[in-house]
């Protein structure tokens, strides 16, 4: 869902490191702080500078108002002032950089430094990666956009954990098609309360572009073709072969749609297609052998 490169804004010394490796962490959690001595002593310093010239110029407004002094040492008095305040300011913002604070809740990653290391502007410390959601992106090609909804649900798989199914929902389509793919890119969002999902994993996925409720759809093994006739074999209440001529429609991955020729419920023939004819007796298998065929 997020993931950042946990850098420092400043250099300096590690002093003290204070998460662990692959541990959740709260937003605002301190991870890392640098040796604040230096910093410190200047916000000190800066401090004192401030005080004073706040006091030279509270001073010299009662001066000016007594006509003690002139306009322009009033305003050098308060140019002063203005200048030790924004010194002070950028001294505790140095003090703060020593700081480095987890921007949102996650995982960190691997630790990168010791305590003890003296580190460079932008040095990599760690990884901080939400992964209580994760997205998952796909390209969809530009003829099957005017189907692709907000809201729609995927399902995918990764070969990490086969056999398990991940569902998620469409959030994001691409205002603009890759002139060269002719594709837009789509992005779904999962739960990942379990962290199993890691960033980076490739997934295959199946994403749900239309539903119809009572099509009829058989292995597409089962089908046919003579010429310009598609047809398939059923199996009749006499025990027979018996040709049935289909019009196929959506064809999926091992399945098809058939929008006419079929009910739904017949018995289709799905093998030994080369050893029967219309009429010739046949005897189903066992619903182990038909199994492959339905998952």
């Amino acid at each position: 869902n997020e993931s950042v490169e946990i850098k420092s804004e400043t250099e300096g010394i590690v002093q003290e490191v204070l998460f662990n490796e692959g541990e959740r962490v709260e937003k605002g959690h301190l991870l890392l702080r640098l040796d604040e001595s230096k910093w410190s002593a200047a916000v000190s310093e800066a401090e004192a500078n401030f005080k004073l010239s706040q006091a030279n110029f509270d001073r010299a407004q009662q001066l000016l108002k007594d006509k003690l002094i002139s306009q322009q040492e009033f305003d050098q008095a308060a140019a002063i002032f203005e200048v030790n305040r924004s010194s002070l300011e950028l001294k505790k913002r140095n003090l703060k950089d020593a700081r480095v604070i987890a921007p949102f809740t996650g995982m960190t990653g691997s630790r990168s430094v010791s305590p003890g290391q003296v580190i460079s502007r932008n040095s990599t410390l760690t990884w901080l990666i939400d992964l209580d959601q994760v997205k998952v992106e796909l390209n969809v090609p530009e003829r099957f956009l005017s189907q692709v909804k907000i809201g729609q649900s995927i399902e995918f798989d990764v070969a990490a954990y086969a056999g398990q199914k991940f569902k998620g929902e469409v959030y994001f389509i691409a205002p603009q098609v890759d002139l060269v793919y002719r594709t837009a890119l789509v992005k779904a969002l999962i739960k990942n309360r379990e962290h199993l999902l890691k960033p980076g994993m490739f997934a295959n996925l199946e994403l749900t572009l239309k539903v119809r409720d009572e099509a009829v759809v058989i292995p597409e093994v089962a089908i046919l073709n003579n010429g310009d006739t598609t047809y398939v074999y059923l199996v009749n209440s006499d025990q027979a072969a018996q040709m049935q001529v289909i019009k196929v429609g959506q064809r999926l991955s091992r399945w098809a749609e058939i929008t006419d020729g079929l009910r739904g419920g017949e018995q289709v023939i799905v093998e030994g297609h080369q050893k029967i004819a219309p009429g010739i007796k046949v005897k189903p298998a066992g619903p182990e052998a038909s199994a492959v065929y339905l998952n």
